[in-house]
């Protein structure tokens, strides 16, 4: 059983029901994502988890509607200049999750590029934010990767995050264009399905 996850129902509205995928819709940002994943993680087998949804892009050279493979995700979790939180007896803190390397591999074969992820619990509106997460090496922004993500490697099932283009982030660039971000995801999620069913058909 394939658990193909997204923020809000347009995102997934084209998907058409089909046995061995259930879709689930989160709600928005970081905390109803990993609380949504983790409780049907705990409820039922899967063998993969999807994240797929729309995007904010922190690099001018992705475009507007096209679909990414967001090989890493970062979620911020330091002061507030940036420096690392020092935790008792140096425990970590857990920044960074990988989708699949051979799903990501397999996608990236019919096209569509590798980017690196940053999760936020809010949307970036200035420039000063948005080149700080790029220095960081971040080029798109999500709400929910992270947390997906990670609910998926705590249960051991691994994942894959697809990401569209629907916005730029920090001032004056981040107005929506919902309509090409939609259909990004479409073509990218149907070209991994397709990738799936070929892969179980030989």
């Amino acid at each position: 059983m394939i658990l193909l996850t997204c923020a809000v129902e347009r995102e997934l509205a084209f998907w058409q029901s089909r046995p061995g995928v259930r879709r689930l819709i989160t709600g928005v940002g970081p905390v109803e994502a990993a609380c949504t994943v983790s409780a049907a993680l705990a409820r039922a087998d899967y063998s993969l988890v999807v994240n797929a949804g729309i995007a904010g892009t922190l690099d001018d050279a992705i475009a507007i509607g096209e679909a990414t493979i967001v090989g890493g995700e970062r979620f911020e979790q330091t002061l507030e200049n940036g420096r690392p939180i020092e935790l008792p007896d140096g425990e970590p803190i857990v920044e960074g999750v990988f989708s699949d390397p051979a799903l990501v591999a397999r996608l990236n074969a019919d096209g569509f590029p590798v980017v690196r992820g940053i999760t936020v619990s809010r949307v970036t509106t200035t420039t000063e934010t948005a080149r700080r997460y790029a220095r960081h090496g971040a080029q798109v922004e999500s709400m929910e990767g992270f947390a997906v993500l990670r609910a998926a490697q705590l249960a051991g099932v691994p994942a894959i995050e697809l990401r569209a283009i629907s916005n730029r982030c920090g001032a004056p660039k981040r107005d929506w264009n919902f309509a090409a971000g939609f259909a990004g995801v479409e073509r990218i999620v149907q070209a991994l399905f397709a990738r799936l069913e070929d892969g179980n058909a030989r």
